[in-house]
């Protein structure tokens, strides 16, 4: 037994759910909690793949209720608002593509919600996370760890993570495999041991970033051009918020050839389009930096960079430029390289750290 207190943040899925209870086995005093970021009736959601409805909050207060602990709902709506869905949007409408699990991350789970737990006196903020924390003698730091079971990792996801919010977080889920949570799960007797997985960004329906953005923001994205990389018209696209780099499908083009969005030009409301050879860059700026296992890097390092959540990291020589910004050359080009999207470092199976692509 244990005289720690933890706050459990339960989404209403599994792997919360699970952690909830490893963190209770282990002997902490837990308090289940759920973040009200949105109400789905308010953008339009009503689907199972969604985190954040009403039936979530059910699922999370009946295996609080199973396991005998306190459990509340705290309504940050607001601040995900400005935070993480105005980010989102704002993002878009400036030629980005973001990754707003990251920012909900950030700002969310590991800022408001550490700061909850610690108004009531809670030594750990827990979470479902499948990576690992652990603490480093040689470098007197804590440091994030890819998971055990590499099919689902989400250090990507948790790069921004500060020295203070890892020595206070725990991921029980870490080190085991997905098949041992769910069997957890049904041994327990948990509503949500056969529940879907959240797949999609919460607060966007059916997938359609354009749609659930002109809905937010009740605008119409002007028509434009495509162009190809010599600037000759193809065609006219229908905003540029239906666009991402690398996209091939939905361009609604007749071509000879298969391309690409390669570029997309707010200043001239143009999306520039190219062949999949033309797709590939060597090089990248990231800013926003934050880093874990290193206070700073003082002189170039050879590491491996992930560029978006679903890429495989890739050989790379890292320069960090001043406090906040990287220079990252590639060994090989990479494809399709995207600004608006977290650019994360590893060395083996730990995470320096990351930031976000501004210029590729």
């Amino acid at each position: 037994m244990t005289d720690k207190k933890a706050m459990i943040a339960m989404s209403g899925g599994v792997d919360s759910s699970v952690a909830a209870f490893l963190t209770k086995e282990a002997g902490y005093s837990c308090i289940g909690a759920t973040m009200k970021l949105f109400a789905n009736d308010d953008i339009g959601v009503c689907r199972e793949h969604s985190c954040c409805s009403l039936d979530d909050v059910e699922d999370a207060r009946s295996v609080a209720r199973s396991m005998n602990i306190p459990y509340y709902v705290f309504n940050y709506s607001e601040r995900f608002t400005e935070l993480v869905m105005d980010k989102f949007v704002e993002a878009y409408e400036n030629g980005m593509t973001p990754n707003p699990c990251i920012d909900c991350n950030r700002y969310m789970k590991f800022e408001k919600l550490y700061s909850q737990a610690k108004e009531l006196y809670c030594d750990y903020v827990v979470t479902g996370h499948y990576a690992r924390i652990e603490f480093d003698d040689n470098c007197n730091r804590y440091i994030l760890k890819k998971a055990i079971d590499l099919s689902k990792d989400q250090s990507y996801v948790l790069y921004s993570m500060t020295q203070d919010q890892l020595a206070h977080t725990l991921f029980p889920l870490g080190g085991m495999e997905k098949t041992k949570t769910r069997q957890i799960a049904e041994e327990n007797g948990f509503i949500n041991a056969k529940k879907h997985d959240s797949q999609d960004i919460c607060f966007v329906q059916n997938g359609s970033y354009a749609e659930f953005i002109e809905q937010y923001t009740n605008k119409k994205y002007p028509e434009g051009n495509f162009v190809d990389m010599q600037g000759n018209i193809l065609g006219k696209h229908k905003g540029i918020i239906r666009y991402t780099v690398g996209q091939r499908k939905g361009l609604g083009l007749s071509l000879k050839e298969p391309m690409y969005v390669a570029k997309i030009d707010v200043e001239n409301n143009t999306v520039v389009l190219a062949k999949d050879a033309e797709l590939y860059s060597t090089s990248l700026i990231a800013n926003n930096i934050n880093l874990i296992s290193v206070d700073r890097i003082n002189e170039p390092m050879h590491l491996k960079a992930k560029v978006r959540y679903r890429h495989t990291e890739q050989p790379a020589t890292v320069t960090q430029i001043d406090e906040d910004t990287v220079s990252i050359v590639f060994d090989e080009p990479q494809r399709a390289i995207t600004k608006g999207q977290a650019v994360v470092l590893y060395d083996g199976d730990v995470v320096i750290g990351g930031g976000t692509i501004i210029k590729v």
